[in-house]
């Protein structure tokens, strides 16, 4: 990273406590503004009436055997990127991934097989969680994605969706970086929420740690990634009024791993993000609620324009 820009992100960080107290805790009776750090949270799903984990948490896979030929899905020629109007972000690309797809849970041989991810092999895909209602993580990643187009769009972005319902399953982990690296992506963003335990509330980044192992290097996109997460962090906070994560990243929203085969394969800039814990009721009201969704959509689009545009 250039030099100030861990100072830069602090800042972007260093929410005043009022904005946090009054801003998140708006609406949201009991929440907490930031908290210990938590370890990873055990995801629970009740789609098909197990438990799974969500990509952005799944828990370390085995090292195992790489697909024959006969299992590996041929590689889809990236998504056209949607037509961009004229406005601040003409000229940028940038790949949104809706987290997993609702048609998961009908194929669990395809979702199941390991794939490199470069630190070694992990499932293709999960079906992701749920809230205790049974709205699904990937039907609100795939709305809050299309919101985010919308909006990136009328800045003059252009846009790729890694999918966009029109999948039978996945794709798998590596093809979602495989996705945007052929994009030439400016930035990219995973849209997820997460499957904690009651009363972990909030949201947080995650971020790609320094991996070089195998085909993953990341090297030249933490620096870079980290900013992006920064700045979707803090507008994330002040457009939703949701506090970061009281679980996982010890208030600062942000969390770094170097196990999600979509950040170790990327070669551009990428964060996910886990908007809230549909796990948790409080949480899950919000995760369900459309105006709300847009006011995710909003803070994530304002911390990509804030990055792109320097």
């Amino acid at each position: 990273m250039a030099k100030g820009s861990s100072s830069r992100i602090r800042r972007l960080l260093a929410v005043p406590a009022a904005l946090v107290v009054a801003g998140a805790c708006a609406g949201l009776a009991g929440c907490s503004a930031g908290g210990d750090g938590g370890g990873r949270p055990v995801v629970a799903s009740s789609t098909a009436g197990r438990s799974v984990p969500s990509a952005a948490t799944e828990t370390p896979a085995k090292r195992t055997q790489s697909p024959t030929p006969a299992q590996t899905t041929p590689a889809a020629p990236s998504p056209a990127a949607a037509p961009a109007a004229d406005g601040p972000l003409k000229g940028k690309v940038v790949v949104v991934d809706p987290g997993h797809n609702i048609r998961n849970q009908d194929h669990p041989a395809e979702i199941n097989r390991q794939v490199d991810i470069g630190t070694g092999h992990k499932e293709c895909d999960t079906t992701g969680t749920s809230t205790d209602s049974g709205y699904p993580e990937a039907t609100f990643s795939l709305d809050v994605a299309h919101r985010l187009r919308a909006i990136l769009l009328a800045r003059g972005a252009s846009v790729v969706l890694t999918h966009d319902d029109d999948r039978p399953y996945g794709p798998c982990v590596d093809e979602r970086a495989g996705i945007g690296n052929r994009a030439h992506g400016d930035a990219a963003v995973s849209v997820h929420a997460d499957g904690a335990g009651v009363g972990d509330r909030g949201f947080h980044v995650i971020l790609p740690a320094e991996v070089h192992a195998g085909r993953a290097d990341t090297s030249p996109i933490v620096g870079p990634s980290k900013e992006l997460g920064a700045r979707i962090a803090g507008n994330f906070v002040r457009t939703t009024g949701s506090a970061p994560s009281n679980y996982i990243g010890k208030g600062t929203g942000l969390d770094t791993r170097g196990d999600l085969g979509g950040l170790n394969l990327s070669t551009i800039p990428k964060v996910f993000i886990e908007c809230g814990n549909m796990r948790d009721p409080k949480d899950a009201a919000l995760l369900m609620d459309a105006d709300w969704r847009e006011k995710a959509a909003q803070g994530i689009a304002d911390g990509i324009t804030d990055f792109l545009r320097g």
